[in-house]
């Protein structure tokens, strides 16, 4: 978001604020539920196997979140909301210095800008929000797939140990 026409120009105030709201925005989507209540899910689990998986899925949480991180700096990039960003706040600048300006006459379309501004960027925040949450349902169908395969596994080993000694016993 800070680079235009190949230059680094500092952000200004617009753009920190957009940032900064898109970070608290996903930081509450993305945080990881405690410890606790993860081991609490795997109950039949290992406390090894608990902390390796719980491991595993800090990784993925903090992947997820460097990923729509990136995604949201390329799409600033992509269609310089920087740059238009920074030509609101240079304009805004301009007319408070100005003492021609008339406050008045331009309020209502200001304000009806401002307001398809907004409406605009909550839809987008939303679809951001929509993509978060099917990841975090692929991911945690994909923790149950896991679970059950590890059920499966132990279910499976359990019957072959059965078998063995069967056949050990029937020889006897």
């Amino acid at each position: 978001m800070e680079k235009t026409t190949g230059q680094l120009h500092p952000p200004g105030s617009r753009q920190l604020n957009l940032k900064k709201s898109f970070q608290l925005g996903i930081r509450s989507l993305l945080t990881a539920c405690s410890k606790e209540e993860f081991f609490k899910a795997f109950p039949r689990f290992t406390s090894a196997e608990q902390e390796a998986l719980h491991r595993l899925f800090i990784q993925v949480i903090t992947s997820l979140h460097e990923n729509v991180e990136d995604e949201f700096e390329s799409l600033c990039l992509e269609t310089q909301v920087g740059t238009a960003l920074n030509t609101v706040e240079q304009l805004v600048e301009e007319q408070n210095m100005d003492p021609l300006f008339s406050d008045k006459t331009n309020i209502g379309d200001v304000g009806s800008d401002l307001l398809t501004a907004k409406k605009n960027e909550i839809q987008y925040l939303k679809g951001m929000l929509e993509k978060a949450e099917e990841q975090k349902c692929l991911i945690g169908a994909r923790v149950e797939l896991l679970k059950k395969e590890r059920q499966d596994f132990f279910g499976t080993a359990e019957t072959v140990g059965k078998l063995r000694s069967e056949i050990l016993n029937y020889g006897t």
